[in-house]
């Protein structure tokens, strides 16, 4: 049976709720995206005047979507070049969802995204459906056909891997913006001591680069190995700039709900680095530099006011 117009606007109305869910179980925007869009077609070829509570339905459909393309996206990440990270979303982009909670904030952050590649495909759907969008158990069960016992001892599991694998306290935004600012000031000091002193005893960094833009499989860790190399990458060179093709901007933003610093070239971004402040010091950056992870960040930095930049870098 053909859609109404009314199931559409039904479907419509639900887009912004299923994106904000596919993205946080693929951690990618384009994948959600295309999640969303085949629920929708599912949606097109029911018979929507037959389905009692079609958010249910809608969710049922989307959360199992997702489920099939991480079972195979395991697979194709065994043969990624490089480092997988997450796409980041930068400042309030509406696909990163609710924000009210802690709770829907973590559940979205970047450190935590990248700790849920550790969960399996039902770990993460019940984490992300109970922790972000508040989901009784009982409603969790039925979309993804197990008991609500069951949903209650894999939620238990996913919060314990995601909290074994967090770092310590986290910090007020003024004062994380604060230390980004006196990152920025020592990486480019070309002294490897003041960023010694900002960054934890274990920090870590990595890159994505998705075999398209140079990045380092292996991360460095340690803070001495993480200065020298932040050094390095903030060290002006003219084979950078070769590299990617002139100077870039260096901004302070926000990209999941927690500190960043953009590089933006000719309008285009070309790298987002996560930090990840405690109160001991940034213990993680974690650099998307792939270009296929940042179209939607450069779409969204085109429509933003984000003034101009601290300084060129290279």
């Amino acid at each position: 049976m053909p859609l109404t117009m009314k199931d559409v606007d039904r479907f419509e109305a639900a887009r912004p709720r299923l994106e904000a869910i596919a993205y946080r179980l693929l951690g990618s925007a384009s994948e959600a995206e295309d999640a969303v869009q085949e629920t929708f077609l599912r949606w097109q070829g029911a018979d929507a005047g037959r389905i009692e509570v079609p958010e249910a339905w809608l969710t049922k459909v989307l959360t199992n979507l997702c489920l099939n393309h991480l079972t195979s996206a395991r697979a194709r990440r065994e043969t990624y070049v490089g480092h997988w990270l997450p796409e980041p979303l930068l400042g309030t982009d509406p696909m990163l969802g609710p924000a009210d909670t802690a709770e829907q904030r973590e559940s979205v952050s970047y450190a935590v995204l990248t700790l849920m590649e550790r969960l399996s495909p039902r770990e993460r759907a019940v984490y992300v459906l109970r922790e972000a969008f508040d989901y009784p158990h009982r409603e969790i069960a039925g979309i993804l056909g197990i008991t609500e016992a069951a949903a209650q001892q894999i939620h238990h599991r996913a919060k314990k891997h995601i909290a074994d694998g967090k770092a310590r306290t986290e910090i007020d935004e003024a004062a994380a913006r604060r230390i980004v600012e006196e990152f920025l000031a020592a990486a480019t000091s070309g002294k490897t001591e003041p960023l010694v002193r900002l960054l934890t005893a274990d920090a870590v960094s990595v890159g994505d680069g998705g075999g398209k833009v140079p990045a380092r499989a292996k991360p460095f860790e340690g803070a001495l190995a993480v200065a020298r190399f932040l050094r390095g990458v903030f060290k002006p060179a003219r084979s950078k700039r070769a590299l990617v093709g002139g100077s870039p901007g260096i901004y302070i933003a926000t990209a999941n709900g927690g500190p960043a610093i953009v590089a933006v070239l000719d309008g285009r971004v070309i790298g987002i680095m996560c930090l990840e402040i405690t109160a001991d010091g940034i213990a993680a950056f974690r650099n998307q530099v792939n270009p296929d992870k940042l179209q939607r960040a450069t779409e969204v930095w085109a429509s933003t006011d984000h003034g101009e930049p601290l300084f060129h870098a290279f």
